[in-house]
């Protein structure tokens, strides 16, 4: 029988709210709609400023946590108006809420994502699951990426050694596998974070549009050299990341030693730092990988692709619309799916992945239903 269940994600980039219903069916997934809601601009702005000084008050977290949950059931009204489904006819919601802090290394490892699932359920109707990844942390995981669970039921191929690469703020991926159990997932690290926050603070734009900005510049050799010694690219897998560590204090760090540089030769560097780190991370893991399928709003980046064709030593590059999931969706009916392994108690984390001491059950439920 078929059952319907919405995802939700909005990510290191922060551009906004991703929403998708799609229906689960004897192991097949169905696409059935999408809806993007734009953050409002004073909530953005307080957004990027928290995780860019990481200065705030239990008065403004709790602020934000509530205008988030806000929103996130305002773009779940929006994706049932397109589609005519009521509420009732939805299982769950699966909302992985706005991380604001990820630090998974001991000894008190702790992730923070806002958004009031109390909220989502009662203002929607819909039985709602946040909160996904500190079960994984409290049996020794670090809690993300997450991901890659999905990624090997519904993307793997045994007849094709595959790797799953999400381009979003932060770069992950996912070297797919016969046997689940010896899936290899991680961050490598920054996908769009640091050529984002570039570009906003130098031209005040969101981001540059398919790299034509990084395209008119040249890569500084040395800049690259200074900025590929950072020792988070050296740890071991499994390990994570985001923006509490690549943003644009440790970018100032970088260019102490080369001032006086082009900005658009910096936004360059930046592009080439991305497509260099991941080509390293997938070759040095996964040599024998013969294909890469892109998903996140960096498959919709030519110049990006272009140097990742040219890095991966022209390995097959694709993306995952070639497998069934348009690349701008995958992280939203990943937690979708998600959602329903939870309603049907059924394990969402790879040890092999996370670090966990074991496969876990990963959400917390909340219930809209008045007595």
């Amino acid at each position: 029988m078929k059952k319907y269940y919405i995802g939700i994600m909005s990510g290191t980039s922060m551009d906004g709210i991703d929403a998708v219903l799609v229906a689960f069916e004897n192991d097949k997934l169905q696409h059935i709609a999408d809806h993007t809601l734009p953050f409002p601009n004073k909530l953005q702005s307080d957004l990027e400023e928290l995780v860019k000084s990481f200065q705030t008050n239990l008065k403004m977290i709790g602020e934000i946590d509530h205008q988030l949950g806000l929103c996130y059931a305002e773009a779940v009204k929006g994706l049932l108006k397109k589609t005519g489904l009521k509420a009732s006819d939805v299982e769950a919601i699966g909302c992985h809420g706005q991380t604001v802090f990820h630090s998974p290394e001991p000894p008190y490892p702790f992730t923070m994502q806002l958004g009031d699932g109390n909220l989502v359920a009662a203002k929607t109707g819909i039985r709602t699951i946040t909160d996904f990844r500190r079960m994984d942390m409290a049996v020794g995981g670090g809690g993300a990426p997450l991901a890659p669970a999905f990624h090997q039921y519904f993307l793997n191929d045994p007849s094709e050694k595959r790797c799953i690469l999400n381009l979003g703020g932060i770069a992950n991926i996912t070297i797919l596998q016969k046997d689940e159990t010896k899936v290899i997932g991680f961050d490598t690290g920054p996908a769009n974070c640091l050529m984002n926050s570039w570009i906003k603070q130098q031209k005040e734009l969101e981001y540059d549009k398919s790299g034509e900005w990084a395209k008119s510049g040249t890569v500084h050799m040395l800049l690259l050299e200074e900025m590929l010694q950072e020792p988070y690219f050296k740890l071991p897998a499994p390990k994570s990341t985001g923006r509490e560590l690549f943003n644009l204090s440790w970018l100032k760090e970088q260019l102490n030693s080369f001032p006086n540089l082009n900005e658009e030769d910096i936004q360059a560097t930046l592009l080439e730092l991305t497509a260099q780190s991941v080509a390293d991370a997938i070759k040095n893991v996964a040599p024998e990988t013969e294909a890469v399928y892109v998903c996140g709003g960096g498959a919709f980046n030519s110049c990006l692709m272009e140097r990742l064709s040219f890095h991966l030593d022209n390995r097959k590059l694709g993306t995952t619309d070639e497998l069934g999931v348009h690349p701008q969706w995958v992280e939203a009916v990943a937690f979708a799916w998600l959602a329903m392994r939870r309603i049907t108690n059924q394990h969402g984390n790879l040890p092999s992945v996370t670090g966990a001491d074991k496969k876990v059950l990963l959400g917390t439920i909340y219930e809209p239903t008045a007595f």
